[in-house]
């Protein structure tokens, strides 16, 4: 499974005054930048990262799509 394959958002946060990088099926992660773009990156790395450690421990990563 690819971070590619996930759903992400990124919209602006008031409170953060930042854009906040979501994924719908990793609900408990997020990434700020000020820049839309970055935050995009940013989670898609993230979740890549949580992936790979999923991997090494035997979890079932999120079935991509559900939101």
């Amino acid at each position: 499974m690819s971070s590619d394959d996930y759903t992400y958002l990124a919209l602006w946060s008031p409170d953060d005054q930042e854009h906040v990088g979501t994924v719908a099926e990793f609900p408990s992660l997020s990434w700020l930048d000020s820049d839309p773009r970055e935050a995009l990156d940013g989670i898609q790395n993230l979740v890549a990262e949580v992936l790979a450690e999923m991997t090494q421990t035997g979890e079932e990563p999120p079935t991509p799509g559900v939101r």
